[in-house]
């Protein structure tokens, strides 16, 4: 098993995750913001999507799937929802509010699937790449692929504790 055979076994584990959800998503718990919260499980799907979408999107030159698959519109979150979510204010991440689980799914489901289409296409050598030399030590193409992930799997797991707790009216 080289660094890709895991690079690719780490990226499949967070659809499972995100999959999981699938049951617990309604616009109640989507929105819930438990002890007051600003970042609901509507907002850590809505990032989880759009910190990979964004990230490979640098890494690729493709078009984010958020505009080239419809997602910004189907969302309709305005100029907040073009954002990643890091360094939102605590009024920015409260405009993100979705009822659409389904789609909150879908939308990490593609970008989690175009991530792992782009290590289909990358060597080991290219794990090496530079990819941000403004960062010490500057920061490989691997690293950021590692990070990716990394930060999916925080927040699919943030969104998991949160439905499993009960919700109060």
């Amino acid at each position: 098993m080289d660094a890709l055979d895991i690079l690719r076994d780490l990226t499949s584990r967070p659809r499972a995750a995100a999959a999981a959800l699938r049951s617990q998503l309604n616009p109640v718990s989507l929105n819930a913001r438990p002890g007051g919260h600003d970042n609901s499980v509507a907002w850590l799907l809505w990032h989880t999507g759009r910190e990979i979408d964004v990230q490979l999107a640098d890494l690729t030159g493709d078009e984010q799937l958020w505009t080239a698959g419809g997602f910004a519109a189907r969302f309709a979150l305005g100029e907040v929802g073009d954002s990643v979510g890091y360094g939102h204010t605590s009024a920015e991440a409260r405009r993100i509010l979705v009822e659409d689980g389904e789609g909150l799914l879908e939308y990490v489901d593609a970008a989690l699937a175009a991530l792992e289409r782009h290590l289909e296409m990358v060597t080991v050598a290219d794990l090496e790449d530079v990819i941000d030399a403004q960062w010490d030590p500057p920061v490989t193409r691997g690293a950021r692929l590692v990070s990716i992930v990394d930060d999916a799997v925080q927040h699919l797991a943030q969104a998991a504790y949160v439905l499993g707790m009960p919700l109060r009216e």
